[in-house]
């Protein structure tokens, strides 16, 4: 059976609204084509197997399963994976992909928005590259991407940070640091933070960065609350905008 034909590793986009109180209806977030390939899947490595099931029961109202819920094999990567990131080549993801190598297709999902970006997945890319399997990257939500295109910032040269620092000190060193290579290089600099964070995080930034820096805040994107606003720091220290930081934000910064 050697030569028998291998499975592909799809990555599948997952709504941007995980852990909020609204959920974004389906149909308006995610391409039918890729709810129609999600939906005849069976066969998934993830973050979390709670929510995958309630992404799957989504998709099911929306385009029935091909397999029923209960019988779909649900994969968890390892805890350390999500607390150190699997971008470094240190975790072995091929057994994971056992399914696939026998000719099964599998899905690969986060709990929002595009897996391996910003979230862990990628060694099971790197994996399935290596062991000669098709990957294919599917269309749907990807919250970096709309926060830059809705900031106005420079969208031919950005890099993405992650999560800053918690501890106040490292974190105003660190907004430091990128505010110096943004208004230098002109990249605009992107970086997250969960929600129960996001109020301290803003008030540092406004309290470190230069009056003159742009700052952008993309608030619960896709969803109906969606919120956006671009200006520079002493505009939002003069306006003493509210933003909804209780909901997923996506920080942008630049000149």
């Amino acid at each position: 059976m050697s030569g028998a034909a291998k499975g592909k590793l799809y990555l599948v986009p997952a709504p941007l609204d995980f852990g909020c109180d609204e959920l974004a209806p389906l149909q308006d977030v995610m391409p039918l084509g890729t709810v129609h390939i999600a939906a005849r899947l069976s066969r998934w490595i993830c973050e979390n197997a709670k929510s995958t099931r309630a992404y799957l029961k989504r998709i099911d109202a929306l385009q029935p399963l091909t397999v029923p819920l209960q019988s779909q094999q649900i994969q968890e990567l390892p805890r350390e994976v999500h607390k150190k990131g699997d971008h470094t080549g240190s975790f072995d993801a091929r057994p994971l992909l056992l399914a696939a190598t026998e000719g099964h297709d599998v899905g690969l999902v986060s709990e929002a928005g595009m897996p391996a970006i910003a979230d862990p997945g990628s060694s099971v890319v790197r994996a399935a590259h290596d062991l000669g399997l098709e990957v294919v990257p599917l269309t749907g939500p990807m919250s970096l991407m709309l926060a830059l295109a809705a900031s106005g910032l420079n969208g031919q040269n950005f890099a993405f940070g992650g999560y800053l620092p918690q501890t106040p000190a490292e974190r105003v060193q660190r907004i430091r640091e990128l505010e110096s290579l943004a208004l230098k290089s002109g990249q605009t600099q992107i970086f997250i933070e969960t929600p129960y964070r996001n109020a301290a995080l803003f008030q540092s930034l406004l309290q470190t960065l230069q009056g003159n820096t742009r700052l952008s805040l993309s608030c619960g994107l896709t969803m109906h609350k969606c919120w956006s606003r671009s200006a520079q720091v002493s505009t939002w220290k003069r306006d003493k905008t509210q933003a909804p930081l209780d909901l997923p934000t996506v920080f942008c910064m630049g000149r």
